[in-house]
């Protein structure tokens, strides 16, 4: 098969595979004579259009055409212009029919089972500065400690630049220098239960406005409690926006119960920069040795936590990454698991199926009020959503945010709804929530962190390399090109969903799989191995 509608009622047919102009094509019993040369991802329109009419693609509307378009011409972003329909709440009895997860209900992973009964699915150390002044101070930390206990990467650049040098004493041909570094971490890890150590470098925590100081304090109360997290260091200068009492309110309003190890250092207290930072790697070191005894214990998969995410995404995102992690999402909630779906800019269009599916009406109302008051402030500004899509999505044939969007959604599957968080809040439910997070890769896997992800799986079919300190990171890829060109960041190639040699329910039950591999150490991902840490905390301005 070359050419795929996603809905019964679509009026735009996807390419599989590059469709050369003037050629005839077949779907179903229908054929269809192309205008325009066609390149894989992309949609071509089956009907003629009149000016101002709606294109219609995943049985909803995703844009209008500017102008007469006929059957078998190239969609771009010059005949099409987003256009979505409105949103509101209906009172619908959603019925869910969920998947047979026989295959998995007696399965388990092996977790690290916290005291409020939360189950991580790694062990690490946590170093938090409440300031970006600290910053230095941490790096200084963190070349002190994370090789000589093990958790550390060859310098494999350094030996590349180093044999580069050595070519050049030799007068050698520097263009035939060949060397390929390896990412495999330093062996021999002091604390083999703990899987890390993990630093937060960020650049808020004064100047700015309060509201940002206030936020950062919730989110890095967020990562503190994270049932990834075994014990944690602080490191405040102690004139800053963001003061420790902040910080600690945040804490324990988050969790009046919390009992891991909480290591704090004031700069401007101690005095010397040097005896804090001995200070604070000494007694880093003691509680590295507790933190050492808790043991991966077997688990339910009710207590796996999923983040969904995609980014760099192309033209297949929404008919097989996406998809087939949504059939993981769908079987994770079937067997009481939770998951979460961000990223809200980027669910512009989806709005009404996922409000349909809404539990309760107050999450409902919620996240109408996000959703709007998020959009007004990205008009407000000057953009919107329908500029959240890339040059690099539109180049792949995303070319309208509504097209993005509902190819988006469909990695939450299809659940009911069971609860709607604001950026910081936990989830404390079984089921699917959203999340209000940018779409901005590194601000949404923070973000879903933060709500309480043990997991996240990334799809992307351009190729991303993100991660998160405190949450493995899997990558899932969207087709086969990429799995293959950028295999040193992938985890899981969906690209056969494409191809036809597996379903989406196939591919979801593998992906599930794998995170349950993942959660217990048995596989380490690849964002993990090439300790890609990105952490960006949302300011709550306008970003897409």
């Amino acid at each position: 098969m070359n050419i795929l509608k996603i809905h019964p009622d679509d009026n735009v047919l996807v390419a599989l595979q590059d469709l050369p102009a003037q050629t005839t094509v077949r779907y179903g019993l229908e054929s269809y004579q192309l205008i325009d040369a066609i390149p894989a991802k992309h949609k071509f329109f089956i009907h003629d259009l009149h000016q101002g009419q709606e294109v219609i693609m995943y049985g909803v509307v995703v844009g209008r055409v500017q102008w007469d378009v006929r059957s078998g011409a190239l969609m771009d972003i010059h005949n099409t212009k987003h256009a979505v329909d409105a949103f509101a709440y209906r009172p619908i009895q959603y019925q869910w029919t969920p998947p047979d997860v026989s295959r998995f209900r007696d399965r388990t992973f092996s977790g690290y089972l916290r005291s409020d009964g939360r189950v991580g699915t790694a062990n690490y150390w946590l170093f938090i500065p409440t300031v970006f002044c600290e910053n230095r101070n941490l790096e200084i930390i963190k070349e002190a400690m994370v090789n000589e206990l093990g958790y550390g990467m060859p310098d494999r650049y350094t030996d590349f630049t180093r044999s580069l040098l050595q070519a050049y004493h030799n007068e050698e041909d520097l263009r035939q220098i060949d060397f390929s570094p390896t990412t495999e971490p330093i062996q021999g890890r002091i604390f083999p239960n703990i899987d890390g150590i993990k630093f937060l470098p960020h650049q808020g925590g004064c100047g700015g406005i309060r509201q940002d100081a206030a936020v950062l304090a919730k989110l890095l109360a967020a990562y503190a409690d994270h049932p990834n997290v075994a014990g944690v260091t602080v490191l405040a200068l102690g004139c800053e926006n963001l003061q420790l009492h902040d910080f600690k309110k945040e804490l324990e309003l988050r969790n009046p119960a919390f009992d891991k190890p909480l290591l704090i250092f004031g700069q401007q207290d101690i005095g010397s920069e040097r005896e804090m930072i001995q200070r604070a790697i000494k007694d880093t070191f003691i509680g590295l040795t507790t933190a050492n005894e808790i043991q991966r214990t077997p688990q339910p998969l009710s207590k796996l936590t999923l983040g969904v995410k995609c980014g760099g995404s192309d033209g297949f995102s929404g008919i097989s990454a996406n998809p087939a992690v949504g059939y993981c999402s769908d079987l994770l909630v079937a067997l009481g698991g939770q998951v979460l779906l961000a990223e809200f800019p980027e669910l512009c269009g989806a709005e009404q199926q996922l409000l349909d599916r809404m539990v309760q009406e107050d999450s409902a109302h919620k996240f109408i009020n996000l959703m709007s008051a998020y959009s007004f402030a990205a008009e407000q500004s000057g953009s919107g959503f329908h500029m959240n899509p890339s040059p690099g999505n539109i180049k792949d044939g995303l070319i309208t945010d509504a097209i993005k969007s509902n190819g988006a959604a469909k990695k939450g599957g299809t659940s009911p709804v069971v609860d709607v968080l604001d950026y910081t809040e936990p989830a404390t439910k079984a089921g699917l929530h959203l999340v209000c997070t940018p779409g901005n890769d590194v601000e949404a896997t923070t973000g879903k962190a933060a709500a309480g992800a043990t997991l996240i799986l990334f799809t992307t079919g351009l190729g991303t390399p993100t991660g998160n300190p405190i949450c493995p990171t899997i990558k899932v890829a969207t087709n086969n090109h990429l799995a293959a060109h950028m295999s040193d960041i992938i985890d899981i190639n969906t690209g056969p969903i494409i191809d036809g040699t597996m379903t989406i329910e196939q591919m979801g039950a593998e992906i599930l799989e794998y995170c349950i591999q993942a959660a217990s150490g048995h596989i380490i991902p690849k964002a993990v191995k090439l300790q890609q840490d990105d952490f960006i905390p949302w300011k709550r301005g306008v970003s897409l």
